[in-house]
């Protein structure tokens, strides 16, 4: 039974006049055979070939690497090939995919011929849906499991987040942060200036998260 579908498979990618139409057969089978999965909630069970003109960098990522790194990662790439996707998000209306992790493995692909020439320019991703928030709180998280993420580009994620309403403890939570690291990045973001005058304590709050919270109280009312 399963040879026959492999051959049926085979048959109908070899009928394809273009690369295009074969990836779009490709990525369907793997698109159908995610759903099937008995193991669920995995992105890495779905990876998908697209063009990587239809990706995008986010303006959020805190992860910076030094020339020698790209270097290796060019080589490693060159050596064993893509051996993760990149982690995106779907933006339906734009019809683009949003980077959420993977960056410097989008880069290597653009940057430079030879890989881009044996991908034929097809990036590996895999799909996570996500709010703005928590795509910021998902790249940091990639970044610090690895070990690596920049100080300050981490702060203005943060700051993000709690302009957003995010509370301190959900922050914490998501990124993986003590309260004390948190306070530290409120003083050295600017966020000391935004709060009201009152006694310092760990449940400061800034002026945009008392603004939320004001709302939310005016909507329960009957």
């Amino acid at each position: 039974m399963i040879e026959e579908i492999i051959e049926d498979l085979k048959a109908a990618v070899e009928e394809c006049d273009s690369l295009d139409e074969k990836m779009d057969i490709l990525n369907d089978l793997r698109e159908a055979i995610y759903e099937f999965s008995p193991v669920i909630d995995n992105p890495v069970d779905r990876v998908l070939w697209v063009p990587v003109e239809k990706v995008r960098a986010n303006d959020y990522n805190p992860n910076q690497v030094a020339d020698n790194e790209m270097r290796l990662l060019y080589k490693s790439i060159k050596e064993d090939g893509f051996t993760q996707p990149v982690v995106c998000v779907y933006d339906e209306e734009a019809d683009e995919y949003e980077i959420i992790d993977g960056f410097h493995r989008y880069r290597v692909l653009k940057e430079y011929e030879d890989i881009y020439d044996r991908s034929d320019g097809l990036l590996p991703i895999t799909l996570i849906d996500k709010s703005i928030n928590e795509r910021r709180a998902s790249t940091i998280r990639h970044n610090r499991a690895r070990g690596k993420h920049s100080i300050t580009g981490k702060s203005e994620v943060v700051f993000e987040m709690l302009d957003d309403g995010w509370s301190d403890e959900r922050i914490c939570q998501e990124l993986g942060m003590e309260k004390e690291e948190l306070i530290r990045i409120k003083h050295t973001t600017g966020f000391s200036k935004l709060f009201e005058d009152t006694e310092y304590n760990y449940a400061w709050k800034d002026t945009r998260q008392l603004e939320i919270e004001k709302e939310s109280d005016r909507d329960d009312l009957p």
